[in-house]
């Protein structure tokens, strides 16, 4: 279940529009043709990306009189972060190794 909700979340962030999108809902609550206008893209087109968004748990949405409300659920990303964070530790200690390796030889050892 975990990895699912990972794939659906990666697989919005994948998409710069969305990444965008994500980063404009961070500052506030945005109806769907607000999130469309800094790519020149139809409301249509935003529409679809929100759908993404939405379908990963990234973006609630709401109806407020003809408009599409929209905002940020950040919970995923830190769902994301958590999983990223492991590989991180794996890299850092990997690195870490290479780091006294070289000391090592570079001391004569």
């Amino acid at each position: 279940m975990v990895e699912q909700r990972l794939d659906t979340t990666f697989h919005a962030l994948a998409d710069p529009t969305r990444r965008d999108m994500l980063a404009t809902l961070a500052l506030g609550e945005k109806s769907i043709g607000e999130l469309a206008e800094p790519f020149a893209m139809s409301f249509a087109g935003a529409a679809k990306h929100v759908k993404v968004l939405e379908g990963a748990g990234l973006v609630a949405r709401r109806k407020v009189g003809r408009n599409q409300l929209c905002r940020l659920n950040a919970a995923p990303l830190a769902e994301a972060d958590k999983w990223l964070r492991q590989w991180e530790q794996f890299w850092t200690l990997r690195l870490d190794r290479l780091e006294a390796l070289i000391a090592d030889k570079e001391k004569g050892g």
